[in-house]
């Protein structure tokens, strides 16, 4: 007798796949068994007591929430197959990880000029010895506002998590090797093909992070990470497929 029962993942390549379930695993685990791995395992501002060397790659698998992993899995899903039967498995991982990294170093970049505008340094720690009475510290330095110890706090204090820098790597690669696929938003139901729309969504994400609209949101890593896959696709010389 033979089980005709198709696994979800069946089908999927196998990085993709590996991925998918790595996600998965983490997320579960960190919300049913392990409530404070995202601060252990996200990643944190490389001045800040919090930050471990490595969280510059567990910060990839961990999520903030069920729509967080939920959207991210779904491109993964969507645009990394196709993605990873182009490269090939190995380069395929290779470009995630590296996006991902790259992701992290524009929004390091972008927090190191944070703190600098307001301590003349990249490292803030003699302004705030202690990341956990930062307001404390408000009230004895005259020349620190206010707004500038809560930007101060946001940084030291909060881990950044998620693949999303990556996931905006395959959806550069996937708008630059296949210009001319339709691709529709679930709320715009308008079909717009991946060079316009692709290129839209990082405008967006950059106009974000400038305005510091919904700024829990690591805008600045989404930009980085497609940022850097657009120039491993150049420098690896990765062609668009004839057959597409």
């Amino acid at each position: 007798m033979f089980n005709n029962t198709a696994s979800p993942f069946s089908g999927i390549p196998p990085v993709v796949k590996n991925l998918l379930i790595v996600n998965i695993i983490c997320f579960v685990g960190s919300a049913l068994i392990f409530p404070g791995a995202n601060r252990l395992f996200g990643v944190y501002y490389p001045d800040s007591p919090g930050f471990h060397i490595w969280q510059v790659i567990t910060y990839m698998f961990m999520h903030g929430g069920f729509t967080h992993i939920f959207f991210n899995m779904f491109a993964l899903f969507m645009f990394g197959p196709v993605l990873e039967q182009v490269l090939g498995s190995k380069r395929f991982l290779n470009y995630y990880l590296i996006t991902g990294l790259g992701a992290l170093l524009l929004q390091f970049g972008v927090q190191a000029l944070e703190v600098y505008s307001i301590a003349d340094s990249v490292s803030a720690r003699q302004l705030i010895a202690d990341v956990d009475v930062i307001q404390q510290s408000i009230s004895v330095n005259s020349s620190l506002t206010e707004a500038e110890g809560q930007t101060l706090r946001s940084i030291y204090t909060t881990p950044m998590v998620g693949a999303s820098g990556a996931i905006y790597g395959l959806l550069i690669a996937f708008g630059y090797l296949f210009p001319n696929t339709p691709l529709m938003l679930i709320f715009l139901p308008v079909p717009i093909k991946a060079k316009y729309f692709i290129p839209v969504m990082i405008l967006i994400e950059l106009f974000l992070g400038i305005s510091r609209t919904g700024s829990s949101i690591a805008h600045f890593a989404h930009i980085g990470g497609a940022l850097v896959g657009f120039l491993l696709i150049k420098f690896w010389k990765i062609r668009r497929p004839n057959y597409w």
